[in-house]
């Protein structure tokens, strides 16, 4: 057996590249932070600090080579908080769209998207579709973690918090566990993480603005109670989530197939058999 080499792509040599997309079975996963404020408490950064901390670990005991820390993604509702950098959307999909082009120029075959974010959602899917908009030799996943009813049943009995959004007892816990010298548990007094619904009297519509009527402070939850052995638990769960995800996106050959065969079939979509 190979010795495995550094998963993230960053440590690479230019002379272990090549052996890194060979063993990683031409597949590299892009874990997707973002710069916003959470809370008062936690760093700028803990969505990419979290989610590509996962994704290491994950891809230490599955080999697969991890793209550096990125953070341009959808965050325009956070632009009234100091310290979020908000990309206009053209360069958010153009950057995302010419990174996988790279990689894939560069031998990747597929690209796994580990998000981190949840302002992200509805852009990555919608990114995953445009992906049929033009032929392509590559191939894009987005992970989407099934609820795991009986995790998340233990975690809500070790919780002490009612309500565990952004920046709460959760993701506070999580940042702790792993990284915890940015953590400021000393400023979690300063602010309240309480729904405001202030657009509660709509229902079935939704609008832009619904984030900063529900928690115009950034903070969603109440961190108080956070420690770092849920938030092992945490990590340890997503990241025994991920690994089985990570196996199968690399032993997949039937995305690319299928995927040749629907842009040769667009070109001429009158020849396309009618069944």
């Amino acid at each position: 057996m190979q010795p495995l080499l550094p998963v993230q792509y960053e440590e690479l040599t230019a002379t272990d590249f090549p052996k890194a997309v060979e063993q990683s079975a031409k597949t590299c996963v892009i874990p997707l932070g973002i710069l916003e404020k959470h809370g008062p408490h936690l760093p700028l950064g803990t969505d990419m600090i979290n989610i590509r901390a996962i994704v290491v670990e994950a891809a230490k005991r599955e080999y697969v080579v991890v793209f550096p820390p990125y953070f341009v993604g959808q965050i325009y509702e956070a632009k009234h908080q100091p310290g979020t950098i908000a990309y206009s959307h053209d360069l958010v999909r153009n950057m995302l769209q010419e990174t996988c082009d790279e990689l894939a120029r560069n031998g990747f075959e597929k690209i796994l998207l580990v998000n981190g974010h949840g302002g992200n959602n509805s852009f990555l899917e919608y990114f995953c579709q445009t992906q049929l908009e033009s032929e392509k030799n590559y191939a894009v996943f987005l992970y989407q973690p099934r609820p795991d009813e009986a995790f998340n049943k233990k975690i809500s009995e070790k919780q002490k918090s009612a309500f565990d959004y952004h920046a709460g007892e959760g993701e506070t816990s999580l940042m702790t566990a792993h990284h915890p010298d940015p953590v400021k548990s000393e400023y979690v007094k300063l602010q309240s993480g309480e729904d405001q619904k202030r657009l509660n009297h709509l229902q079935g519509v939704r609008t832009g603005i619904w984030w900063y009527a529900r928690f115009p402070d950034h903070y969603a939850g109440d961190a108080h109670a956070a420690n770092a052995e849920l938030g092992r638990m945490i990590f340890e769960h997503k990241v025994e989530q991920l690994i089985p995800v990570i196996k199968a996106v690399k032993a997949d050959t039937k995305t690319l197939e299928l995927q040749k065969t629907f842009f040769e079939q667009s070109k001429h979509p009158l020849k396309t058999p009618q069944r």
